[in-house]
């Protein structure tokens, strides 16, 4: 018997993202950080975007933030989110350095949201993953 409902994406991690989806899996959440010059880096990247060191390492971040952006979905064009429209993508700043941005979604419309408001994180099971995503506290 095959199911109607429509499967969400997951991810394909690789040697540069395997950390991330082991401590998200363990329900923590990491980040990129290179050694050298101490600058966050996601997503994860072979060299330092700062120093161009290859000194990368993971480091356990806080999980929370500020909301620096959202979008409001209505076409039912993602793979495995057709049944949850609209919903919104969420653009959050972590506390550890400016502009270090991390993607979350969430069910439902972007009413009550402001710029600037605290993010917290929490995991998500989905089939196998674990998916870091962020709540918008009110």
């Amino acid at each position: 018997m095959t199911s109607n409902t429509p499967r969400r994406v997951v991810p394909q991690p690789d040697e540069l993202t395997q950390p991330f989806w082991d401590a998200a899996a363990e329900n923590k959440l990491v980040v990129q950080r290179c050694q050298d010059c101490q600058f966050w880096s996601h997503p994860p990247r072979i060299m330092c975007n700062k120093c161009h060191s290859l000194n990368q390492k993971y480091e356990q971040v806080s999980g929370k933030g500020r909301l620096y952006s959202w979008a409001v979905m209505h076409m039912q064009s993602i793979t495995g989110f057709e049944d949850r429209v609209p919903y919104t993508t969420l653009l959050v700043e972590l506390e550890e350095q400016p502009k270090l941005l991390l993607l979350s979604y969430m069910d439902g419309s972007d009413e009550g949201l402001k710029v600037g408001q605290p993010c917290e994180v929490y995991f998500e099971k989905v089939e196998d993953f674990t998916l870091p995503q962020f709540r918008v506290l009110k």
